[in-house]
């Protein structure tokens, strides 16, 4: 997942968990904090620029394609704090492929090896 997938992915699945009440305050946080700051970095090239973003959020079909290349042309998609937001946000969610990249295994000649969370696994080598 590129910069751009991953920012766009965490703005959209923010904005329409913001929808629900069922979404926490952390989340609701998250999001408001990620939206905050891809508008500073978008505002920075102009208003018309941190329009789409809000835009984007009533119709992402219609904007998401100029608010790509926003979050691109604006270095957004480069930005840390900007991309570990949008992380942590996907996350909490539970998006599938939120962090993709972030657990990379090289399993070439390995033995035993399981990847995952909470597995359990006993080896015997002769």
């Amino acid at each position: 997942m590129t910069g751009v997938e991953l920012v766009a992915a965490a703005l959209a699945a923010g904005a329409s968990a913001g929808l629900t009440d069922t979404a926490s305050s952390a989340i609701r946080d998250t999001y408001a904090a990620l939206r905050e700051a891809v508008r500073r970095r978008l505002a920075a090239r102009g208003e018309g620029s941190a329009r789409i973003l809000e835009a984007s959020e009533v119709e992402p079909g219609v904007w998401q394609a100029q608010l790509s290349e926003l979050l691109s042309a604006s270095g957004a998609d480069r930005d840390e704090e900007i991309l570990a937001t949008a992380r942590s946000l996907l996350r909490d969610l539970g998006v599938a492929g939120s962090y993709a990249g972030a657990n990379v295994v090289d399993a070439r000649e390995a033995k035993g090896v399981q990847v995952g969370d909470h597995n359990t696994q006993t080896n015997t080598f002769n």
